[in-house]
């Protein structure tokens, strides 16, 4: 008996007919209605009354939601392979990971040849397959660097670029029955793929044995490969052969078959609607549950297994084996790891990256991961540019699924938003009512970062900061203890999660009263920045001088390479006047030479809305940042001498003040209420020593407080500047009762010792 223990998975293999070309895919909706999990499809491209097989996958996969999808198998010989991993890997990211890999080395090759394609031998399509799979896998292999070169007598990658990685591990299925293909299986497929149809008895067990001892000898555990077959059958009163019979007998073969030939996905063929309901309502619940009760009479353990390659790339010092079961951990090899690996400003090696969906499993994951070697980052979206959010050798508890945007109160307008949304997904969400929150300036910005660190957006002097509006937490602290938190309940734990909160625990929802906000005007102006003290000089007393309803950015580049120096005005007048928008933006066209401006009339979420979140990257950024009181003549120039030095490649101001200025500096962990601007400084160069000499002879003179989002500088002396000494002492206070071991230690720490 051979039980890999599986998961076991059911669903059809359906004829791609082009007759009725909706048939398929009608077939195809009802495989996922009733539950089934995979859908794949016949492919003889040859054949003129089939559809083609991809562009069917393609459509099938816009038609449904959740069940996996797959070719039965993909006629390698007629479908080049690094064109199919580029598409494979697209339908993948298009349908949310629901592609699987199901080759073939080709058949019928008198119909091959007719279409143009060079007659293989048997021996060399095995050949010409196996090179296939590396030339699929290494496009996929998007954490390598350099151009791919693959040097097969079948297939060739003479200097291709890598990617797009797929969203999930796409599996490769093998349609095999000779020996050699098996042991092609063994080496390096990820699942075998016969019709039961072809076999006679005891192929099963022989060509188990021949794919297990193969998949020895490369190395890997034989639970590795998925044991996939396609059956057929029809469902009678009376029992017949094979599997024609009633229900009853279907479910006793198909368990005989996964307990004592390893089968983990059954395959049923038909076009049949009435067969594929009888078959998910009647014979795929029973098969499941007689195999998991045998199973857990003979202490079979059904799961996953981690392939040797992917072990290997393990860490040290974390009990990857002791993850809890409910929270879904992602490891150096792992296919979805490139995709959570960084952030968008940092290139991250993380141990693990656990992904919890609720807030119990957030406590499970932050227990666990205390008990693991390394440091221990937390993420909401990864957009932040300190790139703290990632680590190298430690664990990374994502909270990115917790991401619901929900109207707790329509009245009062306050909404719940879990720490993992992105504001670009609020923004669209709170469109349909006209409400609003001022959020940053880029919707792939997490809500658990921003809104537990300030939140400079642009609707700021409008309607002050982010945290401003937060009228309660959800909290997991370091014990592991949940706390709903407001000015009522645990006030002081309140008013600390409003400036540090990623030093006082993992924040799971925010409760926000957004804003009535109508159309407002965005404008982008782009200016000539060849004297950038001047225009720094206009800009900022414009703007610190404006009516509230504006709020600006203005982001400064250095000329380099014969271009010349650049800065673009990201603007907002904060209601739908727009007489009064055009005066104001008018004022502000005077700060510079004018190269383009453009202005429309707009929702804020048509500023700040939803964007795709791949993150892949790079070296450590080098920033430095400052709070600036007001724009005086001198501070315009020596901020512009520090863009002129080289050291500085890219120069950010930010308007502050207005609504912001309102609130009591004691109010809240954040204590910056007097000053207008933020002015954020990124390396020209390599290495932070020449920014941090021209920043703090230059920039940091005019400086009074820091705004740690936008900082990279680990140096003690920063936190000071952060907090001032009250807002720290109080912080410190803070972190003796809930943090005492310092567990959250990564994000400019506070340290509860003083």
């Amino acid at each position: 008996m051979t039980d890999y223990g599986h998961e076991l998975q059911f669903g059809t293999f359906l004829t791609p007919q082009n007759a009725d070309p909706q048939a398929p895919v009608e077939l195809a909706v009802l495989t996922e209605d009733v539950g089934l999990d995979l859908v794949t499809f016949q492919d003889h491209p040859y054949q003129p009354s089939f559809l083609d097989t991809w562009t069917l996958l393609s459509y099938v996969a816009a038609r449904t939601q959740r069940v996996h999808l797959s070719g039965n198998v993909l006629n390698v010989p007629m479908r080049p392979p690094a064109v199919l991993a580029r598409a494979a890997a697209s339908l993948d990211l298009l349908s949310g990971g629901r592609v699987e890999l199901g080759l073939g080395a080709g058949a019928f090759w008198d119909a091959i040849e007719a279409m143009g394609v060079p007659r293989l031998t048997p021996g060399e399509a095995v050949d010409a397959l196996d090179e296939a799979i590396d030339v699929i896998r290494a496009l996929w292999d998007t954490d390598g660097r350099g151009p791919l070169r693959v040097d097969g007598d079948h297939h060739r990658l003479a200097g291709a670029k890598r990617g797009p990685a797929p969203a999930h591990d796409i599996g490769i299925w093998v349609g095999a029955l000779k020996p050699r293909m098996l042991r092609l299986v063994g080496r390096k497929a990820d699942g075998w793929l016969p019709s039961l149809a072809y076999l006679q008895p005891g192929d099963l067990g022989r060509g188990n044995a021949t794919i297990d001892e193969s998949a020895a000898g490369a190395g890997r555990d034989p639970r590795e490969i998925r044991r996939l077959l396609n059956i057929g059958g029809r469902f009678t009163p009376t029992p017949g052969g094979g599997l024609d019979g009633p229900p009853e007998q279907w479910v006793d073969a198909l368990t005989r078959y996964a307990l004592e030939d390893g089968i983990g996905t059954f395959v049923l063929a038909t076009d049949d609607p009435g067969t594929i309901r009888t078959f998910a309502e009647q014979v795929a619940p029973a098969v499941r549950d007689a195999v998991a009760t045998e199973r857990a009479t003979s202490g079979t353990v059904a799961g996953p297994v981690r392939s040797a390659v992917a072990l290997a790339k393990r860490a040290d010092g974390i009990a990857y084996d002791t993850v809890p079961a409910d929270v879904t951990a992602v490891e150096p090899g792992d296919r979805a790891y490139t995709a959570l690996r960084s952030t968008y400003m940092r290139r991250g090696a993380p141990g693990v990256v656990l992904l919890p969906r609720t807030t119990p499993q957030v406590v499970d994951a932050l227990g666990w991961a205390r008990e693991q070697r390394g440091p221990l980052a937390v993420r909401s979206g990864g957009h932040g540019i300190s790139g703290r959010s990632t680590n190298d050798g430690g664990v990374l508890l994502d909270v990115g699924a917790l991401d619901e945007v929900t109207v707790v109160d329509e009245a009062t307008r306050r909404v719940r938003l879990g720490a993992g949304a992105t504001w670009g997904k609020v923004a669209a969400t709170l469109a349909p009512r006209g409400w609003a929150i001022s959020s940053g300036d880029y919707g792939g910005v997490g809500v658990g970062g921003l809104a537990t660190t300030g939140g400079i957006g642009l609707l700021g002097r409008s309607y002050g900061l982010t945290i401003d509006h937060v009228v309660a937490y959800e909290v997991v602290t370091a014990d592991g203890t949940v706390h709903v938190v407001d000015a009522q309940r645990e006030p002081e734990l309140f008013w600390g999660l409003r400036g540090a909160g990623g030093n006082l625990g993992i924040v799971t929802w925010v409760e926000i009263e957004a804003a009535e906000v109508p159309d407002v005007v965005f404008a982008t102006m782009t200016f000539d920045a060849s004297d950038p003290a001047r225009l720094l000089e206009r800009w900022g007393r414009t703007v610190q001088d404006a009516p509230r309803q504006l709020t600006s950015f203005l982001h400064l580049q250095a000329g380099s390479g014969g271009r010349q120096p650049l800065a673009q005005a990201m603007t907002v007048w904060a209601d739908d006047d727009t007489t009064s928008a055009v005066a104001a933006l008018e004022e502000l066209l005077g700060a510079g030479p004018v190269l383009d401006q453009r202005a429309t009339l707009t929702p804020y979420s048509g500023i700040v809305g939803p964007v795709a979140k791949a993150h892949d990257g790079g070296a450590p950024p080098v920033t430095r940042s400052g709070l600036l009181p007001t724009m005086t003549e001198a501070a315009a120039a020596d901020l512009g001498r520090l863009l002129g030095s080289g050291e500085a490649m890219l120069l950010q101001l930010r308007a502050t003040g207005g609504a912001g200025n309102d609130v009591a500096p004691d109010a809240t962990a954040y204590a910056h209420r007097h000053q207008r601007f933020s002015a954020t400084a990124f390396a020209g160069r390599g290495g932070r020593g020449g920014l941090d000499d021209a920043w703090d002879r230059l920039a940091h003179p005019h400086m009074d407080g820091l705004y740690l989002s936008f900082e990279t500088d680990p140096r003690p002396a920063r936190l000071l500047e952060a907090f001032p000494p009250l807002t720290l002492d109080r912080l410190r206070a803070l972190k003796r009762t809930y943090d005492p071991d310092h567990v959250f230690d990564q994000n400019f720490p506070i340290d509860p010792r003083g």
